[in-house]
């Protein structure tokens, strides 16, 4: 090697350096040798040398943001059952997974019995989403208003609201799963429709629920706020509802020792 290739050989490295890229002196001799032996192009060099270091920076990204959803359990399409209830239609779940609604802020309302498998899907979904650089929050009904009703008598609600408000998808899971929210906190209603307002036309969200649509109001216990909630949430939101046995019980469950 002489020295003028030697002297833009340490120019490179001092570049990467500058630019936090964390290439190896041994990694730039590899790739130099490889693009001497294989006539590659700037192109192919460049790909060769950055390749790597972007899908290891894409991965950490994705484990961030994945730890910052706070699944209840980390679940895929792939590790679901669909043989077991074949009324329901795994394509319109793949298609969720590509996250097209949510670039579109489309909302998405999942209802069904508890057992039949709403959670596993729906973290299935935001387990894709978080993949496709989407930032995630999933959390059950009862988790965000014990947390809201906190910040209402810490006079923190509005900071609250706010956090609710920045993620690209929200996944409120088991809403309606019983009524002790509602007798935990008598504003339950009232801060489960700021959450949705503050988000109306700003992100998507997956409500999971085992209350119909029309039921929403005797659940709430108030009808002109379930009606201005389901303006906000139901109005061009896709609507899914599964029937069926429970997929829960019909699992394998794991030895025992």
């Amino acid at each position: 090697m002489d020295r003028k290739t030697t002297t833009l050989r340490e120019r490179v490295l001092d570049h990467l350096r500058v630019l936090k890229v964390p290439v190896t002196d041994e990694a730039l001799n590899h790739l130099l040798d490889a693009a001497e032996r294989e006539s590659l192009s700037v192109l192919a060099a460049l790909d060769q040398l950055l390749g790597e270091q972007a899908a290891r920076h894409r991965d950490r990204a994705i484990a961030r943001r994945i730890t910052a959803a706070h699944f209840a359990e980390h679940q895929t399409l792939e590790t679901f059952n669909w043989a077991f209830n074949k009324t329901i239609p795994r394509a319109q779940y793949e298609q969720l997974a590509t996250g097209d609604f949510i670039r579109r802020r489309t909302n998405v309302v999942l209802v069904g019995q508890s057992g039949v498998g709403k959670s596993h899907l729906m973290q299935a979904v935001g387990l894709s989403a978080c993949a496709l650089g989407h930032r995630v929050c999933y959390t059950t009904s009862a988790q965000m208003l014990t947390q809201l009703t906190a910040a209402l008598a810490d006079k923190s609600l509005r900071d609250t609201l706010k956090r609710y408000a920045h993620w690209d998808l929200l996944i409120i899971d088991e809403f309606g799963f019983d009524r002790i929210e509602r007798q935990d906190s008598p504003q339950a209603a009232h801060l489960l429709y700021k959450v949705i307002a503050n988000r109306y036309q700003k992100g998507s969200t997956i409500l999971i629920t085992n209350v119909e649509v029309d039921g929403w109001t005797a659940y709430l216990g108030d009808a002109p706020l379930a009606m201005a909630m389901l303006d906000r949430l139901v109005d061009g939101a896709v609507i899914i509802r599964i029937k069926g046995p429970s997929y829960r019980a019909h699992r394998p469950k794991a030895p025992t020792a």
